[in-house]
């Protein structure tokens, strides 16, 4: 059995295109592959533009990349991790039994984590959504099980460019229609819930009652983005502290020359 690819970074790295195109070249070269998103929030329906779920991005060359745990659940429940543990088994099993690689792409360090190394979470009640901002360790979550075969891969952006990518991204998204996503959501879910899920949710649901201006909501948003970045890259350097092998490629190259390197990673 070929190891599970793994692909991780911080927000604005280019993770989905990048997991597409490597899908789309081991698919050309006569290997099955489909991707599994290792995203918190993309899990929701609705929360397409705040989530960057880029559905887009899954087709290339006109082949469309089969993918899982993303709009699986509607906004405002409770989805956790005990969930996406439980939902990522059946997609990784499900793959491996149809013969196809399976990719888990994406930045939620926790939710990553916790499938590769499969900890047994001890205490149910006490960990909840809260833990898609990252604030607790890894080590909190119990015992280690039966770690996963992986071959992880990680995309490395120089932080001036990756705070660029991000100003720019969070423009690009209030004109895609961050905003009116937001408002619609607020037909059925109250505004704590939409709050609760952090950055894009929080920041721009408190301009849209009020509490903030619109200049307050993006300056503020926009720190908080880079905040989360900063975070995730954290998250990652204490995996590899906790043994786990990441082969960092750099963001900024050519796509073809990054899933060059990533392919001779993965054989």
């Amino acid at each position: 059995m070929k190891p599970l690819i793994t692909i991780i970074g911080p927000t604005a790295s280019g993770k989905t295109t990048f997991a597409a195109h490597l899908a789309q070249k081991m698919i050309a070269e006569g290997e099955s592959a489909e991707i599994i998103s290792g995203d918190s929030r993309q899990v929701y329906r609705g929360m397409t533009i705040g989530t960057g779920k880029d559905l887009d991005d899954y087709t290339i060359e006109g082949i469309t990349i089969p993918y899982h745990l993303i709009d699986i659940c509607d906004a405002g429940e409770q989805y956790n991790i005990y969930r996406y543990q439980q939902d990522f088994r059946e997609c990784y099993n499900g793959c491996l039994q149809r013969g196809v690689r399976p990719i888990l792409c994406g930045g939620s360090g926790l939710y990553i984590e916790s499938v590769i190394n499969s900890f047994i979470i001890p205490d149910k009640k006490n960990e909840e959504q809260r833990q898609i901002r990252h604030r607790d360790r890894p080590l909190s979550m119990g015992e280690k099980g039966e770690r996963i075969p992986t071959v992880i891969i990680g995309l490395q952006i120089d932080r001036e460019l990756r705070r660029e990518k991000i100003s720019l991204r969070l423009k690009e998204r209030l004109e895609q229609g961050m905003v009116e996503e937001i408002k619609e959501l607020l037909k059925t879910v109250p505004a704590e819930k939409l709050i609760y899920y952090g950055l894009e949710y929080k920041y721009v649901t408190e301009y849209v009652i009020g509490t903030l201006t619109y200049e307050e909501m993006f300056s503020q948003l926009e720190i908080a983005i880079h905040q989360f970045a900063k975070r995730q890259m954290t998250w990652f350097r204490g995996m590899q502290r906790r043994g786990m092998q990441i082969h960092w490629i750099e963001a900024s190259l050519k796509m073809e020359e990054k899933v060059s390197q990533a392919m001779r990673l993965i054989v």
